[in-house]
């Protein structure tokens, strides 16, 4: 194996889940690095993240699992319900018998978002996260890359990492495009106390309610589920108004409209929430390429995704343990070959991830009828299907 090669100033653009674990990531194994982020500090985005086990058997090996374990809450079971009588479709226990973590070897966690957040941030060295840097500009020259950010400031870097998001800066400049495509579905979102929903069948468990041009899902959050996080998709608009803002009353009208004649518990669920505007759902199309010399991508920036196959973060933290166990562990003697490998063992993967999470959405919001019907057969062959979600290893995919 090549000696570790010269990445003394690695450069990670995102102080999200992905920007973080890396640098924990890389610690772990010796290497330093800076992450610089744009917002002044670590806000609230989103109210909750579910974590499978792809992504908590890392965070356990970081030493992260008492402090995870501390604020996440088990799912006890999987349920899908039909939309109309809330009949149970079909069931699989996650948390109840311990039947997930047996199977997989690492917990399934509901967990709110800042609370992760701060989870990584506080493993982290906070002296080498810079808040208040919006990159503005970077180029490349002989092996180094030099950093432009809004407030004047300056870096240089021997590696680049892009770690942020969906609207990446970094993927723009390798691809050279935006690359977003919107899937014609709004979601919305909260996180509302269970106490507003007292007709809330088995609030324990994550759930997906499936009905005509529309699905819910939820899970509980705290201990014995004192909150519920809720997330409503409807089909439409065709086209998003403004790719500036992702968030917008594009119905006008709230989301009650979209679920008329479904089940009182589901509409409970619907009035918690009490929104009109709604997420417009953005994915990234396949990239031919995930790097561009020294510089390089990793989490949504790469491959945003759907989120029906829950794996956005977890996706998100697979990149970063592979990228990290490369760069300590170069298969080649450049940086820029190294990162073509990591594309190679990451690409495939992900891009089966967003398929699948694709095709989720269609299925989910069938009107009643044989597809339906074959769909809800098609349930109990789940567990096997997406097996390989969850029960992959990121560190071992790498010696595989």
């Amino acid at each position: 194996m090549n000696q570790r090669q010269n990445t003394d100033r690695i450069c990670i653009i995102g102080a999200g889940i992905g920007g973080l674990t890396l640098q924990i990531a890389l610690r772990a194994r010796g290497i330093e690095s800076v992450i610089f982020e744009q917002a002044h500090e670590l806000t609230e985005i989103g109210a909750a993240v579910a974590l499978s086990a792809n992504a908590t058997r890392s965070l356990i090996r970081f030493g992260l699992g008492s402090e995870l374990a501390s604020v996440s809450t088990e799912p006890s079971e999987l349920i899908f319900r039909r939309w109309d009588d809330a009949r149970r479709l079909w069931a699989h226990p996650v948390g109840n018998d311990g039947a997930y973590r047996r199977e997989f070897g690492a917990p399934y966690y509901g967990v709110h978002r800042k609370d992760l957040q701060q989870i990584l941030l506080e493993a982290c060295d906070l002296r080498t996260i810079r808040f208040g840097h919006r990159l503005t500009g970077l180029r490349t020259e002989s092996n180094h890359v030099h950093l432009d950010f809004s407030n004047g400031a300056t870096e240089r870097a021997s590696l680049v990492v892009g770690a942020d998001g969906i609207r990446s800066v970094i993927r723009k400049y390798i691809s050279g495009g935006d690359d977003t495509i919107f899937s014609g579905t709004t979601g919305f979102r909260g996180l509302v106390p269970r106490e507003r929903l007292p007709s809330l069948p088995d609030p324990g468990a994550i759930q997906f309610w499936m009905g005509p041009g529309a699905h819910l899902l939820h899970y509980g959050l705290g201990d014995n589920a004192e909150y519920i996080n809720i997330f409503g998709v409807v089909e439409g608009p065709q086209r998003w108004p403004n790719l500036e803002r992702w968030r917008e009353d594009v119905f006008g009208e709230d989301i009650l409209g979209k679920f008329v004649g479904w089940h009182p518990a589901a509409l409970e669920l619907c009035r918690a929430l009490a929104q009109r505007e709604g997420w417009g759902l953005f994915a990234v199309r396949p990239l031919r390429r995930w790097s561009k010399g020294p510089i390089v991508l990793i989490g949504d920036a790469a491959h945003g995704m759907l989120p029906h196959q829950g794996q956005g973060a977890n996706q998100t933290i697979e990149d970063a343990v592979t990228l990290a166990a490369i760069l300590a562990n170069p298969p080649a003697e450049s940086i820029v070959e190294s990162l073509l490998v990591y594309e190679n063992v990451r690409k495939s993967r992900a891009r089966r991830v967003q398929k699948y999470s694709w095709k989720a959405n269609r299925s989910l919001h069938l009107s009643d009828g044989p597809a339906a019907h074959q769909r809800d057969l098609r349930l109990h062959s789940l567990p096997k299907a997406i097996r390989w979600i969850h029960e992959h290893d990121a560190e071992l995919s790498i010696t595989a």
